[in-house]
Formats: C-alpha cells, structure tokens, sequence
C-alpha cells in the first residue's frame, strides 16, 4: 500500500457550516445530487455546487506539490479520474507545460461544460470501466470520486486505477476517525455511498490490491 500523505495541503478549506449544510440536505437533494447534472454542478446549492467555476486559486498552489510527489516534468502523463469540467488538468497543463493530461467523468454535462482547452483531452467514462489499456499513466489521481460509488463499483474503480498506473496514484476519500468526524460527516455528505472510518479505508485499500497513495476528506 501506499502512503497516507495529505497532497491537497495547499487547496483552500472550505468555511461553510457543516451543521447548517446537513440541516439543509433531504434524501431527494442528494439523491438530484447524484445525478451528476446540471443541477449538481450550476444549480441551486441544495444540490451541489451551485456555480461550478473556474478559479486559479484553487488548484495552482497544489500543482507544485503533485509535481514535487511523482517527479511529474514535460514526459509525464497523468490522468484525473472524476475530472469534472477539467480544472485541475488546466492548471497542470499551464503550469507543467508539455506534460500530457487525460480526464474521464461519469457526467454527460461536466465534459460538455468543461474548459475550453480541456475539452480535446477530457471524455465521459465510468470509473468502474477506464478506457485505456494497462499502465497508460505515469500518475492517476482522483479526487472524491470512488466513494460516490456502492462499495463493490468501489473495489473495481480502486483495480482500475492501479491498472492503468504505470508508477503511482493518488486518491482522496470521504473518511472519520471518531464518532464526532463521523457525525459531521453524514451531515456533510451530499454524493458519497461509501464512508468509512480511516482504519476500515486502510483494510479496503489492502483487500482490493490499490498500492497508491491516499487521504481522506473530513469535514
């Protein structure tokens, strides 16, 4: 296994209210939520986002840091599993130029809203199912994505990725470590059918045979 390292220590925290935003969530929101839509992305909060757009201030400072971790330069290659409307690939591409990115996502509007210059690199796929023969990435990342799935599409979104990683991965999952994390948790959750505790997560990752690195989103 790989290691537990925090490489979004650079990405701004969120300041909402995780209590006030549980307050605010029914099922019929999160089930919308899934959907994966416009509403998720460019609709009202309740549902998601609520104006999915492109801000440097959010991805740029952590390029640096996934660049300094996998060694990435002009030959890497590296694909985003979840890329929604392809920020984070843009912000790599501006900042490591030459290096080769991909981005696959389950949602139909993500990609058809995605950045301009991303559009030629980003498609629609499951995680579940990566279009792309084995070991085709130096490096794959995914950002709270596989917990969106039921926990057996998990284990195979988890295979996939270290199938298609030539030398490392990354990933990041909702997880608590006490009962207060995970209280905060379900109420924060809009999208994500697994959580687990952290020590549960460890166990996951060693049962499926995922060897990159990981950490966890806690509210």
């Amino acid at each position: 296994m790989g290691q537990e390292i925090d490489l979004l220590v650079n990405y701004p925290r969120t300041k909402r209210n995780v209590d006030e935003r549980g307050q605010t969530k029914s099922e019929e929101d999160r089930a919308i939520a899934r959907k994966f839509g416009k509403e998720f992305f460019d609709g009202d909060r309740r549902h998601g986002y609520g104006g999915f757009n492109y801000m440097p201030r959010f991805w740029q400072p952590v390029i640096p840091t996934f660049q300094q971790h996998f060694g990435l330069d002009a030959s890497s290659s590296v694909l985003d599993v979840g890329c929604a409307k392809g920020f984070m690939l843009h912000d790599m591409a501006e900042l490591i130029p030459g290096i080769t990115v991909k981005g696959v996502d389950v949602s139909d509007y993500a990609i058809a809203h995605a950045i301009d210059d991303m559009k030629p690199h980003l498609s629609v796929a499951s995680a579940t199912k990566l279009p792309f023969p084995d070991k085709s990435f130096d490096v794959v990342i995914s950002i709270n994505t596989v917990h969106n799935l039921v926990r057996d599409d998990c284990a195979t979104a988890l295979r996939e990725i270290e199938r298609v990683a030539r030398k490392g991965a990354f990933i990041t999952v909702d997880a608590y470590r006490d009962d207060e994390e995970k209280r905060r948790m379900m109420a924060w959750n809009l999208t994500a059918q697994t959580i687990m505790h952290v020590d549960e997560w460890k166990a996951f990752f060693a049962q499926v045979g995922y060897t990159g690195d990981y950490y966890w989103f806690i509210p």
